[in-house]
């Protein structure tokens, strides 16, 4: 799977700026970012406008549960949602019963983290906020567990209950890439670069301090938020991010449950290999645990 991925030159998409640039239009294409048909045919997808932007919601054919996942994409907030994620969350829902939610949200550089914040922050109001607590998660790979993180951080500074679970995947939590463990981490990740992510965060952030914890959420306070779990691979760049957040967490004295896979790379476990699915059993165990489920 790591030789496939270099030979598919992924990383060199995040090497190099200009690169990074380049990959943007293409990856944009909202038409392109679908549901494809293979998952229409597995679960039940309606669409709808919320602050004029798709919003696709997977549903269980049988079997429903009370549960509700609003995940959030990778892509560096640059890149739109591709099948692998639609293909995850298909067999999430098939296998645990939830319904899942998967805001388009809008994307650097026409975009910056403000309008991405308003739109996830009015997807969560329309589809989650008016569900009890226990069946409300959040989830998100790369970028998108950054905005799973910051949108349970603005829940409970404006006093509203936490969801029930929020489940950070490979997340991007610290836009500056300043700490000196990611040099070493960087030269083993088979699909992501300092470089390319740097680039990402400024269009991102706009002028906005990349530290602040709008897009930087491991500066943020961790306490006072619903469950935290944390998946990660040791091949990640951004494994740094994730050790962080575990030791913040500890050091406050808010429990995390984190899952570090020797060998693993970025967003691994949205895949289907054996690995992947062993994580992927944990991630529906999340879902599905306490509660009224």
């Amino acid at each position: 799977m790591i030789a496939a991925m270099r030979l598919t030159r992924r990383k060199k998409t995040f090497a190099d700026v200009a690169a990074l640039h380049r990959s943007m239009e293409p990856r944009q294409r909202p038409d392109d970012a679908e549901p494809p048909a293979s998952v229409r045919e597995r679960v039940l997808v309606t669409k709808q406008e919320i602050h004029d932007r798709p919003v696709y919601t997977l549903r269980p054919r049988r079997g429903y549960s009370s549960r509700h996942v609003l995940y959030f994409h990778g892509g560096a907030y640059v890149h739109q949602i591709q099948k692998d994620h639609w293909s995850f969350l298909a067999r999430l829902v098939s296998e645990t019963g939830c319904t899942a939610t998967a805001p388009l949200y809008p994307l650097a550089p026409d975009n910056r983290y403000n309008d991405t914040i308003s739109v996830i922050k009015a997807v969560y109001k329309e589809k989650l906020s008016g569900l009890a607590s226990d069946d409300q998660i959040l989830m998100g790979d790369s970028a998108g567990g950054g905005l799973a993180l910051v949108l349970a951080q603005s829940l409970r500074d404006e006093g509203s209950p936490q969801p029930k679970e929020i489940v950070l995947l490979s997340p991007w939590l610290d836009i500056t890439m300043s700490d000196p463990a990611q040099l070493e981490y960087d030269r083993h990740d088979p699909y992501l670069a300092i470089n390319g992510l740097l680039e990402a965060g400024r269009l991102y952030a706009g002028g906005l301090d990349p530290a602040d914890p709008l897009v930087s959420p491991l500066n943020g306070d961790v306490t006072g938020l619903g469950s935290l779990s944390v998946f990660v691979g040791t091949r990640d760049v951004l494994l740094s991010d994730a050790r962080r957040f575990r030791d913040k967490a500890a050091a406050h004295g808010v429990p995390v449950e984190y899952w570090e896979y020797p060998d693993m790379f970025h967003a691994w476990m949205i895949a289907s290999f054996p690995e992947a699915k062993q994580a992927s059993a944990r991630i529906a165990h999340l879902v599905v645990r306490g509660g009224r489920a």
